[in-house]
């Protein structure tokens, strides 16, 4: 299995001409009414509520994060809300609507948002392992028993992606596939799964789709399926509206920019100590808007639709 090192295309010169399909930070505007939604209270309900979003990865999104939403609400003060989203575009939709407080997005969907409107802020990435560093990788996979062993002979295949605002099951895919000379526009049949656990699941039948790509997370629970080749993705963002007050924002930023699945369970929050909540939490790492900008490049390199403002 090889290790696919993406090229540093990130450069002082690049950035200082532009990246024109994907510029954009936390501080970015452009959707017309953006500033009207961060005229009013800061916050997306009200001030005694913190609506928690989530990039909908799998059938166990909400579970995974109870004990981090649960965190919040104990350093805060306030009540935590989930907000259900029924995929990546209206997860991007809500942030820029001003209808989200705090959430776990794809680095990927943060791009995207932030270069929609979106008024939002990195504050860390999560890490599930000890010593581990932000990231985590896309993977590319088929069949178990399939005779499939690199990303070339994807060309004329039924691939699974995850979602069109996906990091690890779209954008990274995209540019791998056309580094092996494939065009995912014409030289494929895209079939969109919807979430991770999904896109290896269908992989794993090979009946809808023959081959396709999913985070490694969710893959290393199947074995149905079997890791061709894999890249690794800057780690997803643990953000904030950049509209709350200040005294909220302080106590977000320093209760969850380095924090250990310890420090949650010593906060008494019930069902941190578990295995469930282990398999996505060990701890944070802080990164900043400017950790994104391969992104940014990836999706010049790409051309990415969803990249445009």
């Amino acid at each position: 299995m090889k290790l696919r090192a993406l090229p540093a295309l990130v450069g002082v010169a690049a950035l200082a001409l532009g990246l024109a399909a994907c510029s954009g930070s936390a501080e970015a505007t452009g959707t017309p009414g953006a500033d009207e939604t961060s005229a009013g209270s800061g916050f997306a309900v009200d001030e005694n509520t913190l609506v928690f979003g989530v990039v909908p990865d799998s059938v166990d999104t909400e579970t995974n994060y109870q004990p981090l939403m649960d965190y919040i609400a104990e350093i805060t003060g306030k009540t935590v809300e989930y907000h259900e989203s029924t995929d990546y575009a209206a997860l991007i939709e809500a942030a820029v609507a001003g209808k989200v407080d705090v959430a776990s997005f794809s680095g990927f969907t943060y791009v995207t948002a932030t270069n929609n409107g979106a008024k939002l802020t990195p504050i860390s990435s999560i890490v599930t392992e000890e010593g581990q560093e932000p990231g985590y990788f896309s993977q590319a996979i088929v069949p178990a028993a399939s005779a499939i062993s690199s990303i070339a002979d994807f060309a004329g295949k039924k691939v699974c992606f995850v979602d069109p605002s996906s990091t690890s099951g779209y954008l990274f895919p995209s540019y791998n596939l056309l580094e092996a000379g494939i065009d995912p526009q014409t030289d494929i049949t895209p079939v969109f799964a919807g979430k991770h656990d999904v896109s290896v699941q269908k992989v794993g039948e090979g009946v809808e789709c023959e081959v396709g790509f999913a985070e490694d997370s969710e893959v290393e629970k199947s074995d149905k399926v079997k890791v061709i080749d894999e890249t690794m993705v800057p780690g997803a963002p643990l953000v904030y509206s950049s509209t709350l007050p200040d005294d909220v924002s302080k106590k977000l930023i320093d209760g969850l920019s380095e924090i250990t699945i310890d420090d949650i369970i010593a906060a008494g929050i019930d069902g941190a100590d578990t295995d469930s909540f282990r398999s996505v939490f060990y701890a944070t790492k802080p990164v900043d808007d400017a950790y994104y900008d391969l992104i940014r490049d990836i999706c010049k390199e790409t051309e990415a639709e969803q990249c445009k403002a």
